[in-house]
């Protein structure tokens, strides 16, 4: 955890360098969301006040205020009573908030509205996120708009309301040594759930029966849950993208995609591996799952410095035209097929994406030439081909109809090329047979 701390520390410093003199930032942590009637949602932490803070606790507040080559870090907490220790035990406290998360000062909640009219004086450019606090984006622009009547009597007032997060977004894609360590342990506690549903799984249980045994292992590894709705699709359910209904009774013969990820210490793993229920490919299931493998392993090769982000995608989609037209599912040159996008009906969706505090994590995918982002040693990104016949295809034959197939995997962009962090999951078909023996 002191690590964290210290992390968080240096993050905020180099955010505070990259804006102009007398800045201030406000940064609102996410507030407590109401599920059901007085039931709330389990809590999440901002991905942005978390990865300059280090904090969980919900409704607080972090303010950076700018002054020359100095900044001064307030924190601003709902602090702890008789009656939150009663229903939720003990709260993060003024002392230990100070001490522990090495803030300049910290305050209470209550007392944040005097705190920032103070600060607004002599703040001549705010940061400000609109949309994670909506009561706070009000108060902002009204406190703002009050500060700015000063402007007569000299004082400095703010000029500009702008979003921090084109900065922190920025710093987001680069994982320092504790991040990566972070996303590693997430990976190795998903791919021991992914393989005890490869072990487990058999004709007659239910897709959710699956999603319960890797949930469960993920928990029992000491992740605090998925990251994402887990998705169990067996038979035509594999051609459908975002399928979560996970209700289908698992049938001889059929593939099941299973696209899940866990979360460790808020950081995100995110996985696909698709497998054959009986306990080998069928020859037209072979033939489909080689050529997403070979796309994605392709893929994974031009993943490394200097290479662009898009350019995965290009060598992915150029496999898949190729294989695709070999078993007759397309027809025509692979330039024009390319060109014209004639293979989105089978593979409609991006490559991947960045990975981090987020499942779908923040930070650009075009630079500010209007170019795809180049990648840098530390960004993490999924690599995640895919094949999907849907029923209701025409011109196809019935032979490959309802069959789908995605293989996903996270990566880490090294220094010498790349280091694929959930390549503990079998995903070489012979393997998946061995394991389904």
């Amino acid at each position: 955890m002191q690590e964290l701390i210290n992390n968080c520390a240096a993050r905020r410093k180099r955010l505070i360098d990259l804006l102009p003199d007398n800045s201030l930032v406000v940064l609102p942590n996410n507030e407590t969301h109401i599920r059901s009637n007085d039931v709330e949602y389990k809590y999440k932490p901002d991905p942005d006040f978390y990865y300059l803070t280090g904090i969980e606790e919900h409704n607080s507040v972090c303010l950076l205020k700018k002054e020359g080559r100095s900044f001064i870090y307030s924190l601003f907490i709902e602090g702890n009573s008789e009656h939150k220790e009663i229903w939720l035990g003990k709260q993060l406290t003024v002392s230990k908030a100070k001490s522990f998360y090495k803030a300049d000062e910290v305050n209470l909640v209550k007392d944040f509205e005097n705190t920032l009219k103070d600060k607004l004086y002599g703040s001549e450019y705010i940061y400000f996120p609109f949309g994670v606090n909506k009561k706070l984006d009000i108060k902002i622009l009204e406190m703002v708009s009050e500060a700015r009547k000063s402007i007569r009597s000299g004082l400095k007032v703010p000029k500009s309301i702008s979003d921090p997060r084109d900065f922190i977004h920025k710093m987001r894609l680069i994982k320092d040594k504790y991040e990566i360590e972070c996303m590693k342990k997430a990976a190795v506690i998903s791919n021991s759930a992914h393989v005890l549903a490869m072990t487990s799984a058999k004709h007659g249980m239910y897709e959710y029966q699956i999603e319960s045994l890797i949930e469960s292992k993920f928990r029992s590894e000491g992740a605090s849950g998925p990251a994402y709705p887990s998705i169990v699709g067996s038979g035509t359910n594999s051609t459908i993208l975002h399928y979560i209904k996970n209700s289908k009774k698992i049938k001889k013969g059929d593939l099941i995609l299973i696209d899940a990820g866990c979360e460790y210490e808020n950081y995100a793993s995110d996985v696909t591996r698709t497998f054959p229920v009986s306990k080998k490919f069928s020859s037209v299931q072979r033939d489909l799952y080689e050529i997403v493998l070979e796309s994605q392993l392709k893929a994974i090769n031009e993943v490394s410095p200097g290479k662009r982000f898009v350019d995965a995608y290009n060598k992915a989609v150029f496999v898949l035209v190729n294989g695709l037209k070999e078993i007759g599912l397309l027809k025509g040159s692979v330039e024009e097929i390319i060109k014209k996008k004639k293979y989105t009906k089978f593979f409609m969706h991006k490559l991947g994406h960045w990975l981090g505090l987020d499942v779908h994590d923040a930070g650009p995918y075009i630079d500010e030439k209007g170019n795809s982002v180049k990648l840098l040693p530390g960004m993490v990104v999924t690599v995640e081909p895919g094949i999907y016949i849907s029923a209701k295809l025409e011109n196809v034959s019935s032979k490959y109809k309802g069959i789908g197939i995605r293989i996903e995997d996270d990566v880490l962009v090294t220094k010498n090329g790349n280091e694929v962090i959930t390549s503990g999951i079998p995903k070489m078909t012979d393997d998946i047979e061995s394991i389904r023996c």
